[in-house]
C-alpha cells in the first residue's frame, strides 16, 4: 500500500466532511487508506463518517486521546509506505497526493515534507515553512522581531521568510496540519511523542527526523486550504500557556543542559509576556465596547439634564438625580442591551433597539414604586430611551463603517452573492441559502467554464475579478461538485486581495462552509443553525425549563381551568423539570434530514406561536430552522406563553 492518510478529528463535523471528500477524490488512482481518529466530539461526526465514508478506518474514542496519541493509534495499525498526518479543518487538491508520493519517490533522503498553506480566503499561511526554534530564533519570534522584519535571514527565520514561499525548499520543521513521512523513516526514529498533548509535537518528530539523518521538504507545487490560521489562537491565554510549555518540553529533551534552561528562562518570561498581552488584550476587547457605551449614555443624558434644568426649566436638580439617577439608568439599560444580545460578536440592531425598550419600560415601571423625593424627572427617562437607541447603534454603524472590532452587524440588507457551477447545484446551493441565511440576496450566477451558453449566467469563473468588481460581490461561493479543488484554491489564492469572503458548497451536503480561520467562522451556512449546540445556549435552555417548570407548578391550581387534561399537564411538568423533556423543540410535522441539532421530546413548538395550523411542509421546516438559528430563551417564553393551553398535549 502506497499511502496512509490519518486524521485526528475534535468537533469539527463539517470541516471533516468536506476533507474527507477532498481526500478520496484525490486518492483515486492511488493505493491507499484513511484513518479517522475521532476524540469523544459530540458534533455527529461519527455518524456523518459511518453514514457517508464507510470506506474510512474509524476508531471511535470515549475520551480525548490528544494530538499525538491518537494519530499514534492510527499510525500503529496502518501499512502504508507514507504516512500522511493530516488536519480535519484542510482541503487538498486533485492531485496533491500525487504530487508529494512523486516527489518523496524521486529524493530517498526526504524523512518528511510539508505543502503550501492558504487560509480560507486564499492568503499564504507563514506556518507552512519553518525553521528549528533554537533559543535565537525562539528570542526573535517571541518579542515580534519575525514580525517586524518578516523577510530577513535572522530575524525572520522561524518561519523561514528569506524562502521563496513559491518555491521547493530544504526545511527543518513540519507542520502537523500537513505532515506527510516516509513509513521506513518514522519507524527508525519513532512516533509522536505523546508528552506533547498539543502542540510542539510536529516540531519534535520534525526534529527527530533530522536527527536521523533525513532531510525535510517544503512543497511549493500543491496546496492546501487549512482554515485554522494561527492569528485566531494567539489571542487565546490556554494557547500561550499550553504552546509555551510544550516548547519547554522540546528544549529539554533535545537541547543541552546550558542551552534548554536559556530557553526555558526566555519561554518562562515569554509565557508571563504574551499572557499579559492576551489577557489585556481580551479585557480591552470585551470592556471596550460597553465603557464607550456607558461614556455616550452618560454623556448624553448629562448634557440634555443640564440643558433641561437651565434652559427650559430654571432650576436646579438636587445631586442625587447626577450621582444616582442617570447613572442608575445608564446602567440599566446597557444591562438590558446586554441581556438582549448587543455585545454579541455578530449583532443585530434591532436586538439593541429591543435592549434599549425593555430597560427604559422597566425604568417607568420601577420609577412608578419608588418614593416620590426620588422622582425626579420623566423627561430624563423619556430622553435616556430615546438617546440609548440613537447612540448605541449609531456608534455601532461607525464602528462597522471603519472596521473597528471584532463583531459584525447582522443586518437585513441585501447581500450580493455570486454562485460558481452549473445550473442544477446552484440552484440547489441557491435553496441552501435561502433556508439557512433568511436574508433577503441578490443572486448572480457564474459557469464554472466558458462553455456555457446560458443566459442566466453573467459570466464564467476566468472572468470572476471583473464580475466580484461589477457586481460588487459580498460573497462567493463555490460549488466543489462542478469545480476542482485545484481550481478553487488557484482561484482564492489569486483573488485574496478582494474583500469579498469566499465559500465552498461541498456536493450532497446540507452547509456551505468558508472562512479564513475555523475560530472566525463569518457566515457558516447551516453551521449557525447548530447554535443550539453551544454550551451556552444548551445551558440556557435548560434553566429555562426548570425555572418555568416550577413556576408552572405554582401556578397549576390556576392553570388546571386552562387545559383539559390536568394530570397530563402535571405530568409534562415533572418530565420537563427532570429533563426528561424539554418545554419548546421541534414540529412534529418535521420531516427531519438530521440537519438539525437534536433536542428531546418536546410539549411545544414554534408552530404552537401561529393560529394557522395548515401551513406547508416547506414552511414548518422554515420555522424550526428559524428556531435553531435565533436561539434564545425568550423565544421559548413566547411560545410557551402562548401555548398554555396546550401544556397538557
Amino acid at each position: 500500500m502506497k499511502l496512509s492518510v490519518i486524521i485526528v478529528n475534535y468537533n469539527v463535523q463539517h470541516f471533516l466532511e468536506q476533507c474527507l471528500q477532498s481526500v478520496f477524490k484525490a486518492l483515486q488512482n492511488i493505493e491507499s487508506e484513511v484513518w479517522v481518529v475521532d476524540n469523544n466530539s459530540v458534533d455527529g461526526s461519527v455518524a456523518m463518517i459511518q453514514e457517508k465514508f464507510p470506506d474510512v478506518k474509524l476508531f471511535a474514542s470515549k475520551n480525548n486521546l490528544g494530538f499525538s496519541r491518537g494519530n499514534n493509534l492510527a499510525i500503529k495499525k496502518s501499512s502504508g509506505e507514507y504516512t500522511l498526518l493530516l488536519n480535519p479543518d484542510t482541503l487538498v487538491e486533485e492531485d496533491t497526493f500525487e504530487k508529494v508520493i512523486k516527489f518523496m519517490d524521486n529524493t530517498p533522503k526526504a524523512g518528511g515534507l510539508g505543502v503550501k498553506m492558504v487560509d480560507g480566503k486564499g492568503n499564504f499561511l507563514p506556518e507552512s515553512k519553518r525553521s528549528l526554534p533554537t533559543p535565537s530564533v525562539a528570542f526573535y519570534k517571541i518579542f515580534g522581531l519575525s514580525s517586524l522584519f518578516p523577510k530577513s535571514k535572522r530575524f525572520g527565520k522561524y518561519h523561514c521568510g528569506h524562502l521563496d514561499k513559491n518555491e521547493n525548499h530544504e526545511i527543518e520543521i513540519l507542520s502537523g496540519a500537513f505532515m506527510l513521512m516516509r513509513k521506513s523513516a518514522l519507524d527508525e526514529v519513532g512516533m509522536l511523542d505523546e508528552d506533547f498533548f498539543m502542540y510542539g509535537e510536529d516540531i519534535d518528530l520534525s526534529y527527530r527526523l533530522l536527527k536521523g539523518g533525513y532531510k525535510n521538504y517544503y512543497f511549493a507545487d500543491t496546496r492546501i486550504i487549512h482554515y485554522k490560521g494561527e492569528s485566531t489562537k494567539k489571542s487565546s491565554v490556554n494557547y500561550v500557556f499550553v504552546f509555551y510549555n510544550a516548547m519547554i518540553i522540546f528544549a529539554k529533551k533535545h537541547f543541552s543542559s546550558k542551552n534548554a534552561s536559556l530557553f526555558s528562562f526566555l519561554i518562562k518570561i515569554a509565557i508571563y509576556f504574551r499572557a499579559s498581552i492576551a489577557i489585556l488584550n481580551r479585557m480591552v476587547k470585551k470592556s471596550a465596547l460597553p465603557i464607550l457605551d456607558a461614556s455616550l449614555l452618560l454623556g448624553g443624558i448629562l448634557s440634555f439634564k443640564h440643558l433641561w434644568e437651565s434652559k427650559i426649566k430654571g432650576f436646579s436638580y438636587p445631586n442625587e438625580l447626577q450621582y444616582y439617577f442617570i447613572p442608575g439608568i445608564s446602567l440599566i439599560i446597557l444591562m438590558s442591551v446586554a441581556f438582549f444580545g448587543g455585545y454579541k460578536k455578530k449583532l443585530k440592531l434591532s436586538k439593541i433597539l429591543r435592549g434599549v425598550i425593555f430597560g427604559a419600560v422597566t425604568i417607568f415601571i420601577g420609577y412608578g414604586f419608588i418614593d416620590e423625593k426620588y422622582r425626579f424627572s420623566r423627561a430624563i427617562i423619556a430622553f435616556s430611551a430615546v438617546w440609548s437607541s440613537i447612540a448605541l447603534i449609531s456608534s455601532r454603524m461607525l464602528l462597522q463603517f471603519f472596521k473597528y472590532g471584532d463583531f459584525e452587524i447582522d443586518s437585513n440588507s441585501r447581500k450580493n452573492v455570486g454562485i460558481i457551477g452549473n445550473t442544477k447545484e446552484i440552484e440547489r446551493v441557491k435553496d441552501i441559502l435561502q433556508k439557512s441565511n433568511f436574508l433577503l440576496q441578490n443572486f448572480v450566477f457564474i459557469a464554472s467554464d466558458n462553455s456555457s451558453e446560458n443566459k442566466s449566467f453573467v459570466g464564467n469563473i476566468n472572468q470572476l475579478n471583473e464580475i466580484i468588481q461589477i457586481h460588487k460581490l459580498d460573497e462567493v461561493i463555490f460549488c466543489a461538485k462542478d469545480l476542482s479543488s485545484n481550481k478553487i484554491i488557484e482561484t482564492m489564492e489569486s483573488l485574496s486581495n478582494h474583500d469579498a469572503e469566499f465559500k465552498i458548497a461541498p456536493p450532497e451536503s446540507l452547509f456551505i462552509l468558508g472562512s479564513s480561520s475555523i475560530d472566525s467562522p463569518g457566515e457558516l451556512y447551516l453551521i449557525d443553525i447548530n447554535s443550539l449546540n453551544k454550551p451556552e445556549n444548551i445551558r440556557n435552555k435548560r434553566i429555562f425549563d426548570v425555572i418555568s417548570s416550577i413556576i408552572l407548578l405554582f401556578t397549576s391550581p390556576l392553570l388546571v381551568l386552562l387545559v383539559k387534561e390536568p394530570s397530563k399537564m402535571f405530568g409534562n411538568i415533572i418530565n420537563v423539570f427532570k429533563g426528561k423533556f424539554t418545554w419548546v423543540g421541534y414540529s412534529k410535522s418535521l420531516n427531519s434530514k438530521n440537519e438539525l441539532p437534536i433536542l428531546k421530546s418536546s410539549i411545544l413548538s414554534p408552530l404552537d406561536r401561529f393560529d394557522e395550523k395548515n401551513l406547508e411542509k416547506e414552511t414548518i421546516e422554515r420555522l424550526n430552522m428559524q428556531y435553531v438559528k435565533d436561539y434564545h430563551p425568550l423565544n421559548d417564553l413566547a411560545i410557551l406563553i402562548k401555548g398554555l393551553k396546550k401544556i397538557d398535549q
